[in-house]
């Protein structure tokens, strides 16, 4: 329990530092959007740009297993990496936006 404990708190932490950085453009607002209880986790853009509406998802992180599955990464620097930094085993981050083939060339779990 303690391992879930910790996973949860460095996603939760990640995300937040993201949902703090505010976008170059528009009037955009960024939200955090964390499940707990079933373990879904996600950064989303909301708000306008010029005339156009801006909605969707930077981030979208689950934990499954008692491992970490990225499912979306919207971000330059990569919530795996900023994961690792923060403790996380590379063995427990799933790259789930990758193929489930392509997973075994790089250091993160397969699945």
């Amino acid at each position: 329990m303690a391992k879930l404990d910790q996973y949860r708190q460095a996603v939760q932490q990640v995300l937040a530092q993201h949902a703090q950085i505010k976008p170059a453009y528009g009037e955009v607002e960024r939200q955090t959007l964390f499940d707990v209880e079933r373990d879904h986790y996600q950064v989303v853009n909301a708000g306008w740009e010029s005339r156009r509406r801006v909605f969707g998802c930077l981030i979208h992180v689950d934990i499954k297993g008692e491992k970490i599955w990225i499912q979306y990464d919207g971000t330059e620097i990569g919530v795996a990496n900023e994961l690792v930094e923060s403790g996380i085993p590379k063995q427990d981050i799933v790259l789930a936006y990758q193929s489930p083939y392509m997973r075994q060339f790089s250091e993160f779990a397969v699945s």
